[in-house]
């Protein structure tokens, strides 16, 4: 039933990306913010309480529902499974900047790539060249597919129902909120949702890793991994972006002005300098990628049926 439901939610998503996406998150954020306006005394045990009460009864919940759902019908069951993952999965909902950017500088039009890229990021890009563009186009596609799909897909597998997709979106989300904000406030708060968001994005970055170098060039995928992934701020991405760029033969990473990223970014992959073409190799690296676990997927299923 998993890779089923994956594979209708996946297409659902790729045919009409959920519209009312802004919405659910701006739900979200009033719900962090109730949380962090009720607990948030400066203590990290009041941030621990505050994400348990936000994601555990919602986690749980999904269990029940899934349990009871599957008890009436196997297909209300399905159906369940493909709404949560409809919801909590969309590459879609930022792959567009990825086509529009794509697009704008196969057409030349170097300064609607930056401005596109801006609004992407949330800074200014108008001092990047093309191949910065590029670059930093290519990891924010990464990154972006491996919290909106491989992530979600793995967690989904791990537990039952779609408990596992709505546990990873959650924990992602308030850790964003409390502790990635940059609020030095919210530091002791958010301690506890970063330390459990490490735990939880721990092995799915790892998978995601290896199935690029299996879809790529898996040598210098595996080297990139080695030697790089634990310089970048977060290990985890590290791991994503490193084997993403050894797979694709691209160099990654590198300062840029200051302004746009005042954090460390040491280089990441290895062999050319990112151009156009690269962004063509990045959407078949992802895609080759989600096909490979998909197919582990259906052989998993298959094994478990014989049995």
């Amino acid at each position: 039933m998993s890779l089923i439901s994956l594979i209708i939610a996946l297409l659902l998503e790729q045919w009409r990306p959920l519209a009312d996406r802004k919405y659910l998150v701006s739900r979200a954020v009033r719900f962090a913010n109730f949380l962090q306006q009720h607990f948030n005394a400066g203590e990290p045990q009041h941030g621990m309480i505050a994400w348990m009460l936000g994601v555990v009864p919602l986690t749980l919940a999904a269990i029940a529902v899934y349990y009871l759902l599957r008890h009436l019908s196997p297909l209300l069951a399905l159906a369940f499974n493909v709404l949560i993952l409809y919801v909590t999965m969309g590459f879609r909902q930022v792959g567009h900047y990825f086509t529009d950017i794509h697009w704008a500088l196969k057409n030349g039009d170097l300064d609607k790539a930056r401005a596109i890229l801006g609004e992407w990021h949330g800074a200014s890009c108008e001092r990047l060249s093309v191949e910065e563009v590029v670059r930093l186009t290519i990891e924010k596609a990464l990154v972006a597919s491996y919290q909106h799909v491989f992530a979600v897909v793995f967690r989904f597998v791990l537990l039952p129902g779609p408990s596992g997709a709505i546990l990873y979106r959650l924990s992602s989300f308030l850790h964003r909120r409390w502790a990635d904000s940059g609020d030095a406030e919210l530091a002791a708060f958010g301690s506890f949702a970063a330390r459990v968001f490490r735990l939880l994005d721990w092995a799915p970055a790892r998978v995601t890793g290896i199935a690029f170098a299996v879809v790529g060039d898996f040598e210098d995928a595996a080297y990139c991994w080695r030697a790089q992934a634990a310089k970048w701020p977060d290990p985890s991405l590290g791991v994503v972006l490193a084997s993403g760029a050894g797979a694709m033969g691209v160099r990654l990473g590198m300062p840029f002005p200051s302004e746009l990223n005042p954090v460390d970014r040491p280089e990441l992959g290895l062999g050319d300098e990112a151009d156009v073409g690269f962004l063509d190799s990045t959407i078949g690296l992802v895609w080759r990628a989600l096909v490979v676990i998909l197919f582990i997927l259906l052989l998993l299923a298959i094994a478990r049926a014989l049995t």
